[in-house]
């Protein structure tokens, strides 16, 4: 085999002209080359098969002498330490970083084992021996006849307003629910718009005439509209809906002391809203005629007394006027998402 000193020794040192730089002894460095060698597989030439190698070498690492030179002993020698320790291993030094111990797998089959004998005696125990068992049934037992014993008896003293609590809710549920669905499916627009308008006229009247007075009756109208309702509802007949009427006009005149416009303005405002037309007509004409009758005596006693105090801030909605236009918001707004449902569907 032909190594690199052998080609080193053969080849002839190249002529230096006068002008190249000269190399000093100082500076030279001995050179480690690694050969191997690589078979070159055989041929056949002429009927005679033909065996040949190259040798190859490349330059692994150069230093200068001196420190160097002591370093480089070093590591030769823990190299040759390494290779002893690695069992004259043939992996070439430039790969050994990629190679990782692997941890051996833990030894885990005599677990099994000991566990074994350990669900054998845990059965042994717990379940063979009839004693234990016994005990523990029983006691499992007892715990359970107190516990129906406890539920029986919370049930005998509180158990009949627990159902009734239930029922009430499940009932006030389906109630809303119900009438959710008669308002959307059935809420009367026209109808419902008719009422507003009127009875906005009549509680406009009512506020020239004594100001402030739909705000010192917000809870009389609210009671007024849920008469109305219920009258229109035939929940209540004629005989009871002029009675209540009757009372509101009373409680608001005797009891409050308040002027004719303000007692009469819940009778009036409901009268216009689910009264027929005859009715309508003829309350609109008579509140009109008393609200006159009242504002010129309130201008009259303002001139003499030269104090008015009006208030325009605050203002309250009623409840069944705020009620009626929320009715009509909710059946336009599942129309257009019925519609917008179907067109949805069709595209």
């Amino acid at each position: 085999m032909m190594t690199v000193s052998t080609l080193a020794s053969t080849h002839h040192p190249p002529k230096h002209s006068p002008n190249s730089i000269p190399f000093h002894a100082a500076a030279s460095r001995p050179t480690q080359c690694c050969n191997f060698s690589t078979a070159i597989p055989r041929t056949r030439k002429l009927g005679v098969f033909l065996h040949a190698s190259r040798n190859l070498g490349f330059v692994v690492k150069s230093i200068s002498s001196g420190r160097e030179g002591e370093e480089l002993n070093s590591s030769s020698s823990n190299d040759e330490a390494e290779i002893q320790a690695r069992g004259e291993s043939t992996l070439p030094e430039r790969f050994r970083y990629l190679t990782k111990e692997v941890l051996e797998p833990p030894l885990r089959w005599p677990y099994f084992i000991a566990l074994g004998f350990l669900l054998y005696a845990w059965r042994t125990v717990l379940w063979e021996l009839h004693n234990w068992k016994r005990a523990a049934t029983s006691i499992l037992q007892f715990l359970g006849y107190l516990s129906k014993l406890a539920l029986a008896l919370t049930f005998h003293f509180i158990g009949d307003p627990i159902t009734a609590i239930i029922r009430a809710t499940e009932t006030t549920f389906y109630s809303l629910r119900a009438f959710y669905s008669q308002i959307v499916a059935y809420t009367p627009i026209p109808e419902l718009s008719t009422i507003i308008m009127l009875t906005s006229a009549i509680l406009a009247i009512s506020e020239v005439a004594s100001p402030n007075s739909v705000d010192n009756q917000w809870h009389l109208l609210t009671v007024s509209g849920l008469t109305g309702y219920l009258a229109i509802k035939g929940m209540i007949g004629d005989l009871l809906f002029w009675t209540l009427l009757f009372g509101l006009f009373s409680f608001s005149r005797f009891i409050k002391k308040r002027d004719y416009v303000s007692s009469v303005l819940p009778v009036a405002a409901v009268l216009a809203g689910v009264g027929e037309p005859w009715v309508r007509v003829v309350v609109l004409a008579g509140f009109s005629a008393l609200a006159a009758v009242q504002y010129s005596k309130n201008q009259s006693q303002e001139e003499k007394s030269e104090v008015s105090a009006t208030t325009t801030g605050n203002r309250r909605v009623p409840v069944p006027i705020l009620c009626a236009a929320l009715a009509i918001g909710v059946r336009v707004a599942a129309r257009w998402a019925g519609y917008r449902h179907l067109t949805w569907m069709v595209v």
